[in-house]
């Protein structure tokens, strides 16, 4: 796996940051407004939402004093192409499979 999609990877791990990432998947929002779905502190849920920066799943911008987080354009984009390359590796080999026993199946007595 190429090192540049590990912190994808790694922010997506976490039952808590994909939790996040569906209530960003609504809008925009604020720390606070974060934290109120969750029961855990506020600075806790500001470490995981700085994962998920860091895995470049969401970006903040400064509105005066306020940070708001929102999800990433192509955020995910690196972990679906992952997906995509390694879901057709498995149909290839699988289709490989099947004709091996199809083959053998045919040559039964």
């Amino acid at each position: 796996m190429s090192l540049s999609i590990q912190p994808s990877f790694h922010a997506l791990a976490d039952p808590t940051r994909r939790g996040i990432i569906a209530i960003l998947a609504g809008g925009e929002a604020r720390l606070g407004e974060i934290a109120g779905n969750f029961d855990m502190s506020r600075p806790a849920i500001a470490k995981h939402l700085r994962v998920l920066k860091e895995g470049g799943l969401i970006e903040v911008e400064t509105r005066g004093r306020e940070r708001i987080h929102r999800l990433r354009p192509g955020g995910l984009k690196p972990v679906t192409d992952w997906i995509a390359h390694y879901s057709r590796f498995w149909d290839e080999k699988l289709d490989q499979l099947k004709q091996a026993v199809e083959a053998d199946e045919g040559e039964a007595p």
